[in-house]
Formats: structure tokens, sequence, C-alpha cells
């Protein structure tokens, strides 16, 4: 699941704050994501995503040759969308999601690497009327590689490393020790808007979904406008934007399982899309990989690759991999994973947050 953003339209904060969940996008980091929660204005919102996070980050595998070839990715997804449809199905009174967001940033002084790491759940009402929980802890950051480590232990091991933000005058200072958990809440936006899928929806939108491919694509291409899912002023083609907005909706929403099939489906019948299999995510699980390619601001080529374990249909975890160095990704190598968010838990529960 993702932090609160702004109303309607994608991760920036601000008053009726609309949440966007896991899938693959970027703002400022040529991100992940395109699912969302609505939130009110008010409290404090938990850490952001490894999406919405500026900065190269390079967690996770890279992407090799052999995994740049191209395989039957239609035949890949509809196997994933035959098990993902199969699953069964218990609801309960929360929608819980547990995950863990990476992002790595270059220390102004020193130039090494540190990874940022934050953990975040969430807790989202089945009936209308309640209030929406989160709790978030930052992990703190750590040095991304020995070398890396050898640079931050010759500077002194600070216990914060100052980056430089791109469109920032000043620097951001991460701590690497953790923080502390966080916890907030705050009522459902018009008691009744819990996600964001190209626009607001509630429960009851999201449980009655089109269960077949095209009905499900024609849906959600209502909600779109030519552009970015974070930003107005950046175009988008139709392909990429349905491919962040079905890979929130396969990761972290709760759709039931014959509508994450068709999810499934329908991915497999865009053109542009490739698959990769033996993907290890920044957990250590192995899975197969869906991915989309966009053409990011400042020159920049990117990956939007959603990670899943293709027995079940049962998402992993969203990365955004370079594919051609630019712009906020200019100096890193090609296969780099310049963010991430692993999904550890999506499912229901009678069990509420610990107040």
């Amino acid at each position: 699941m993702r932090p609160p953003g702004a109303a309607a339209r994608g991760r920036g904060a601000g008053s009726g704050a609309a949440r966007v969940g896991l899938g693959l996008a970027g703002a400022a980091a040529a991100a992940i994501t395109a699912a969302a929660v609505v939130l009110p204005g008010g409290g404090t919102p938990p850490s952001p995503p490894a999406s919405a996070v500026t900065g190269p980050a390079v967690t996770g595998p890279a992407v090799t040759a052999s995994q740049k070839v191209r395989l039957s990715a239609r035949d890949v997804l509809l196997a994933a969308a035959a098990n993902a449809g199969r699953q069964s199905e218990t609801t309960g009174d929360w929608w819980h999601t547990t995950t863990v967001s990476r992002a790595l940033f270059t220390v102004a002084d020193g130039g090494y690497r540190v990874e940022t790491r934050s953990r975040d759940e969430m807790w989202t009402p089945r009936a209308p009327g309640g209030e929406q929980w989160s709790r978030g802890q930052t992990l703190g950051a750590r040095p991304a590689g020995e070398e890396d480590r050898r640079a931050w232990a010759a500077a002194g091991s600070p216990e914060r490393v100052g980056v430089e933000v791109p469109g920032k005058k000043a620097r951001m200072r991460l701590p690497m020790a953790p923080g502390e958990v966080r916890t907030d809440h705050s009522p459902l936006v018009d008691g009744d808007k819990v996600f964001w899928l190209g626009r607001n929806v509630t429960m009851k939108d999201l449980r009655g979904l089109p269960d077949e491919p095209e009905a499900l694509r024609e849906w959600l291409l209502r909600s779109y406008e030519g552009h970015d899912t974070e930003s107005a002023s950046v175009p988008m083609g139709s392909d990429v934007w349905l491919f962040k907005v079905s890979a929130g909706l396969i990761t972290d929403m709760p759709v039931t399982p014959e509508v994450r099939g068709a999810a499934f489906r329908m991915l497999a019948g865009l053109d542009t899309v490739e698959v990769a299999e033996d993907v290890t995510d920044a957990e250590g699980r192995a899975g197969t990989a869906v991915s989309i390619e966009e053409h990011a601001q400042g020159g920049a080529t990117l990956a939007n690759r959603l990670i899943f374990d293709e027995a079940t249909g049962r998402a992993l975890a969203n990365e955004i991999v370079v594919v051609e160095p630019g712009g906020l990704q200019a100096g890193l190598e090609p296969g780099t994973v310049s963010s991430s968010s692993a999904v550890l838990e999506a499912g229901w529960t009678d069990t509420g947050p610990r107040r």
C-alpha cells in the first residue's frame, strides 16, 4: 500500500488526499505505482514509498542479458491469471497490507551510495464510515555495497548523511539508525473513498470491478487523460498508464481473485510488455517479472517491473529498473534497480490496528 498523496491524482501531500497503492510509476524518482487510498488531510503520513523517493536506489537484482530476452509474455501472464483467479478468498473487517520500500541515494560529500528503507502497514475498513489506519517506521539508511561501506567508514561512519535532492536547494539528511514507529488514523474521504484507481473509488467499486479483461480495461481507461499517474504535466501513453494502474490493482488492492486474474489477462494483451523468469526481489524471493518501458524526464528509459509468484498469481514486489541512464538516474548502470517496494502481506483480517 501507499502513503497519503494528493487528492485523486497521486502522492503529493495535501488535504483530501488520495493514496497511491503499489504499482509502478514515479513522480520525482520515476516511481512505482498506480493504486491509491484516499485519506483526508491532517496527521503525519507514513514514510514515502520507494516510488515516491527522489534519487536512485539499487536494491534488488540487476536485469541480466538473459532476462532481457523476450519470453512468451502472453503465455506466462495467462498462466498467472488462471492461478490467481482460482485462489480462495475469505473476507474480513479490514484490508491489511505490510510493505518494505527501498531507495538509494548518493551522498553529497563522498559520492558513495546509501540505501534507505521503510516499513509501512495499512488497515482499510471494509465498511464505509470508518477510519483508515497506518503505521510506519523508517528503518534507517545503510551503505549500498561493500565499497560504499568502506567509504562511509572512511568518512567517520556518520550517523546522518546529506544527499542532494533534485529540484531542492537544501540537502536532505538521512539518519542511519531506525526511526520511531508512527501510528496515524483518519476518516475516509466522503465517508467511503478508500483507494485511487485512476480516480477515487469505494470498497464497493473495487469489489464490483469487471472480471473480464476487456471490460476491466475499458473501466480503467475511463480515467486516463493522456498523462502520468503522478503528474498532469508529464505525457504518458495508455499502455504504460494502464500497466501502472493494473500493477497496483494486482499487488495490494482488495479485489476478488477473479478480478486479479482478469488484470493479468489484460496485461497479456499489451504488445509492449516483456516477461523475465527467475527474478529475485529485494526480500530474496524468487519470482517471475512482467515489465513495460517508459521514457522518463531527463532522457532516462526505465522499466516498470512487477514481480509475482507465477504458481499463485500473488504479487511480490514492484520495481523501477534503469534501462538507459539519464535525469534522476544519471550515473546508474543499466540494469540497476532504481527503487523497489516489496509486499510482505496483503489480505483480509478481522483484527484491527492496535490503538
